[in-house]
């Protein structure tokens, strides 16, 4: 990891003294945890609070973490979020090793099990429908009703499981459900479904089966056949556990591990529900699962957040037991600072308007040699090209200057960062009374870094040479939601309608010509920006606002 993430304040963290004394007493000599997405999906930020706790503990404590996929519904699964779950587990800095399973390497021996609890009375085979189940469960007041099947004989159970298996009846026409108690006041051991009938290929076990675990029977039992130690999930499994309790002790499980709850992550100005953000993906809201305004791993990564950053905003918001609201501006402090540290920076106009110093001789040209970065001499430095053409910001420039405004305007002196004072003398209006040039003189005894340059000015603006300029897109990203919690049936309609700004036209340094894809600058003065990982290329570079320099949202 990085220095920015190792000097991050470790926030609370009750699991960490969970493990720490299950290991001095000797509760267990290595810590094995899990991370048990669903490949129905991409990553989001709440998963990378998990996937930090989980392989986070597993480091720190000298044991290991398995990536397991929960895959016990082929009807939303697919390959592309298996692979993209990977990759993302990688991006963020860690690694399982020997370690990766499939819930779906454990069927056999879920299916014998499953055939264990019927041999014992157990479990039986029930012939209502879905919606009468539902019904037949009661409420939290009211205990449920017990099925007409309840009281199958174990053989007839058996038979009809196997054919159930065997692919003779279609989906939907009977379940298995473990025989608990339909008067318990936890809802979840009102004989829970635990295999139902689906035809339909696995992304990994093919063709094999037609019938699949519910994720409460694969969940306990693959934990167990694992050997996992500790096993964390969010607060909302919390009423799961006796039934995730229930079947390790009425099975002949190799190991009973313990389920730990911890509150999940909950983001402003986000929605963190893989069903809404599917949603925005099929309505076409936004380009995709990777699109950077998303809080999908993926978007975050297109965006330009550094794995070092999430980790440490994992670390610093810490892992309790009470559900809350993280700001986004957390977020976004977290990887504007890392990016402070690490970011070379650069001068780029994306707004651009022509300035020309009538002083400076024609056909002129000087380089500049600039750090790349103010504190941090190991990054270099660059050539900078300077002529009497420059672009400079169109903000920078009002001929009709508000109180408290200090760059240029008619009469009025600023600095060119890294180069000279200059002072306005006119400007040039098209017919329509637009500005299309900015023309002033230059002191070319204020030279930067030069003896005699030491004269001060209260502005100080950045600019690019208009000859050497690299014209590029530039995209610019805010947060996608107007409003910090959207919720309600028209949740969407809170959808930020500036939370992305195209600009075509913008004027950059020469030296980011032949930027990879995925490299990071400090745009001065305009904030954090990333050559985009799919649109960009040496020679055509993309580039996406990761964060500004400041956050605007508290204005």
């Amino acid at each position: 990891m990085s220095d920015t993430a190792e000097k991050t304040t470790i926030a609370a963290n009750f699991l960490r003294n969970i493990v720490a004394d299950d290991l001095d007493s000797g509760k267990c000599q290595t810590i094995v945890t899990r991370f048990p997405p669903e490949p129905n999906g991409y990553l989001h930020i709440g998963h990378a609070k998990s996937i930090c706790l989980n392989f986070g503990l597993a480091r720190d404590f000298n044991g290991r973490c398995h990536l397991r996929f929960d895959d016990t519904n082929p009807a939303k699964e697919d390959v592309e979020y298996t692979e993209s779950i990977k990759e993302s587990v990688r991006w963020l800095g860690f690694d399982w090793g020997n370690h990766l399973y499939y819930a779906s390497n454990y069927f056999d021996q879920l299916y014998d099990w499953a055939e264990y609890l019927i041999g014992a009375g157990k479990a039986y085979i029930d012939d209502q429908t879905a919606d009468l189940i539902r019904v037949n469960r009661g409420t939290l007041t009211e205990p449920g009703a017990e099925s007409p099947f309840r009281d199958r004989t174990v053989d007839e159970n058996l038979d009809l499981f196997r054919r159930m298996r065997a692919g003779e009846f279609p989906d939907g026409a009977k379940v298995l459900r473990a025989k608990i108690d339909m008067a318990s006041p936890n809802m979840n051991l009102r004989d829970p479904v635990i295999y139902r009938i689906l035809h339909a290929t696995h992304p990994h076990a093919g063709d094999k089966w037609c019938i699949y675990p519910m994720y409460d029977f694969a969940h306990g039992q693959s934990d167990a056949l694992e050997g996992i130690t500790h096993s964390i999930c969010t607060l909302e499994f919390e009423d799961h556990k006796p039934l995730y309790e229930w079947f390790l002790e009425n099975l002949p499980v190799p190991a009973k591990p313990r389920q730990y709850e911890f509150a999940r992550l909950n983001l402003s100005y986000a929605v963190m529900s893989k069903r809404k953000l599917l949603q925005l993906v099929q309505d076409g809201d936004v380009s995709g699962w990777d699109d950077p305004r998303m809080p999908t791993l993926v978007g975050l990564r297109r965006r330009g957040y550094t794995p070092e950053s999430i980790r440490s905003f994992c670390e610093t918001i810490g892992v309790g037991r009470s559900d809350s609201w993280i700001d986004m501006s957390i977020l976004e402090e977290s990887v504007r600072s890392d990016l402070n540290e690490r970011a070379p920076r650069a001068m780029a106009v994306l707004r651009p308007l022509k300035l020309v110093l009538d002083n400076y001789p024609e056909g002129a040209a000087e380089d500049f040699m600039v750090a790349n970065h103010p504190q941090k001499p190991d990054l270099g430095s660059r050539t900078v090209p300077f002529c009497r053409e420059l672009w400079i910001e169109q903000d920078d420039f009002m001929e009709e200057p508000v109180k408290g405004f200090k760059r240029l305007s008619p009469g009025m002196e600023v600095r060119l960062r890294n180069a000279y004072i200059i002072k306005c003398t006119h400007v040039v209006k098209d017919e329509k009374g637009t500005i299309t040039e900015i023309h002033c003189s230059y002191d070319p005894d204020t030279k930067s870094g030069m003896p005699g340059s030491e004269r001060k000015v209260k502005g100080v603006i950045h600019w690019v040479s208009a000859p050497h300029a690299l014209t590029a897109e530039v995209r610019l990203y805010d947060r996608l939601f107007s409003v910090p919690n959207p919720s309600g049936d028209d949740w969407k309609s809170q959808i930020n309608p500036n939370s992305v700004e195209l600009l075509f036209g913008c004027k950059l340094e020469q030296s980011l010509a032949t930027v990879e894809p995925e490299t990071r600058f400090q745009f001065e003065r305009n904030g954090y920006f990333c050559a985009d990982r799919v649109d960009s290329a040496p020679g055509k570079p993309v580039f996406n606002r990761t964060v500004t320099l400041r956050d605007s949202w508290t204005k």
